[in-house]
């Protein structure tokens, strides 16, 4: 039979060979696992914040291909890959979304600035970067008469400075400006009620009950499958980012082993394309792919929020503070209106 490990100190271990007595009570069921993890989250919260150099000093020792000759800032970057998809981390933002809900319950208009703010960080960010359409079919345009009408093997662009690639580089970054649509101008879209719905008995049912399957399936659906794209999107990047690899693996072993690998870490950000002369940064699609469940993320917060506020309030609140682009037409508007 294993021998039971023993508990010193309620939140952190203070003897050696022992764990804290919070953590041997998450240990002991589900149940405790997520109690115990909320009452830790605002220790964690206040830890984190009041020592960022723990997981921040990495970002001063920057340096692509070689190894970080500091070992504590070797060691907060695995702190900060480690902890960034994390349970620690995980009960922080619960906290702070069970905290965010309370307080928004008792009053109404501060749920209805969170709906508000976080809407409008949504349509902020995808109305800017919704411009990456232009700037993909221009440079498609430029592509195609430089390489058809004078035959040029590389393009220059730039002012003063300019940038020179292969033809062929080019023209595989237009999946980047892609991309960067579909990740960045995800819940921009979703506020703007462009995303494709199939409906079986939403339109059937009543104002109050659309509502409450709204509620339902941004909990239930858009969070959870957003948080489990985010676990594995997070370690995919850094494993391609330094060397020795971090995996999702990582994630359930003891932070103090991970720690051992401090002192042969280095940046080793991936740079091969699919072709010789090929676009090589694609570690920014990795980026934008963890950008997209952050976004995702806080717009299902949003959207639950402002189903619950709308269920409350009633029909007349439908639509409240929803900053909708205005097309111009008034046929294109009602066929944004439909869809």
């Amino acid at each position: 039979m294993e021998e039971e490990i023993a508990c010193s100190g309620f939140f952190r271990a203070n003897a050696e060979d022992t764990i804290s007595c919070l953590e041997k009570f998450q240990e002991s069921g589900g149940i405790q696992f997520v109690a115990g993890g909320l009452v830790e989250a605002p220790y964690n919260l206040v830890a984190a914040l009041s020592n960022p150099s723990s997981w921040l000093g990495w970002l001063g020792h920057v340096s692509l291909d070689q190894k970080i000759q500091d070992l504590e800032a070797a060691q907060s970057l695995i702190r900060f890959v480690y902890y960034g998809a994390s349970w620690e981390f995980f009960f922080v933002l619960f906290f702070i979304f069970l905290v965010t809900t309370i307080i928004g319950l008792f009053r109404n208009s501060f749920m209805w600035a969170c709906v508000r703010g976080l809407e409008g960080f949504a349509n902020g960010i995808g109305r800017f970067f919704a411009w990456a359409g232009l700037l993909m079919v221009l440079q498609q345009i430029v592509i195609i008469f430089m390489q058809r009408v004078f035959a040029v093997s590389e393009i220059s662009i730039g002012l003063g400075k300019t940038v020179t690639y292969d033809v062929s580089w080019w023209s595989e970054e237009l999946k980047f400006y892609n991309a960067m649509i579909v990740c960045m101008c995800v819940s921009y879209t979703f506020v703007q009620g462009g995303h494709v719905r199939v409906d079986l008995v939403y339109s059937a049912v009543k104002f109050r009950t659309k509502r409450l399957i709204d509620m339902f399936g941004s909990i239930v659906f858009m969070i959870p499958a957003a948080l489990l794209t985010y676990f594995y999107g997070w370690f995919f990047l850094w494993r391609h980012m330094v060397t020795p690899k971090l995996s999702a693996s990582d994630a359930s072993k003891d932070l103090d082993s991970l720690l051992n690998k401090a002192r042969a870490l280095k940046f080793n950000v991936e740079t091969i394309g699919f072709s010789p002369n090929g676009f090589n940064a694609y570690f920014l699609f990795k980026v934008l792919l963890v950008a997209f469940t952050i976004l995702v993320i806080l717009q299902a917060v949003a959207f639950f929020y402002r189903s619950y506020l709308e269920r409350k309030e009633g029909e007349e609140s439908e639509g409240k503070y929803l900053d909708k682009d205005q097309l111009g037409d008034p046929q294109a508007e009602l066929v944004a209106e439909i869809h």
